[in-house]
């Protein structure tokens, strides 16, 4: 007989979701998406390689949870109703994860695999929405909805760019001369 989905969750199988999750997150954040596999997964959690493939039969399932984790992990800074100085703390807390090595990683595999794999896109789309959440919360209860997006490219694009094309500091006034520049031509909905 199936189990419906209100009967409660083995708690050998929580456990074990708990540890191959945890592990899978590490791994990923630590080595990247190439050094992250089944067997690592299963050393690390330690499960066998059986039992991680039964909850996550492929590379993609894995990595699907262990970005969830990840994503929900992520902290985001309150926002305190001025515009110019909660896009700065939204864009600072980005330039500071970039800057750490990891997202940069996790979003280069998942481009990697986005041609070849719609789970690889779906999590690229996960780890974007990630990224630009504190930043986009920000600019949508600032500005008009059609400057969002715009705003939203200008600014992300820039400490990316900065971050881990030029590999240069992403410094306050950095922050501080994108954000001008963004919102020059675009009127706050707000008495920001």
């Amino acid at each position: 007989m199936a189990k419906s989905s209100s009967d409660p969750v083995d708690p050998r199988v929580a456990r074990t979701r708990r540890d191959v999750i945890a592990a899978s997150a590490a791994s990923l954040l630590e080595e990247g998406w190439g050094a992250t596999t089944h067997a690592e997964v299963a050393r690390r959690a330690g499960y066998s390689k059986a039992t991680v493939y039964a909850h996550w039969p492929t590379t993609v399932d894995l990595m699907r949870d262990a970005i969830a984790r990840i994503c929900e992990d992520a902290a985001l800074p309150p926002a305190g109703g001025n515009l110019h100085e909660d896009l700065h703390a939204a864009l600072s807390a980005l330039a500071q994860t970039l800057s750490e090595g990891r997202y940069d990683r996790l979003m280069a595999g998942a481009i990697e695999r986005a041609a070849q794999d719609q789970g690889a896109r779906d999590l690229r789309d996960r780890l974007y929405e990630n990224a630009t959440t504190g930043v986009r919360g920000v600019l949508t209860a600032g500005l008009r909805p059609d400057d969002v997006e715009p705003c939203l490219t200008m600014l992300v694009g820039a400490v990316l760019v900065r971050a881990t094309y030029e590999g240069e500091a992403v410094t306050s006034a950095f922050i501080t001369d994108i954000i001008d520049r963004a919102l020059a031509h675009v009127e706050p909905t707000t008495g920001h």
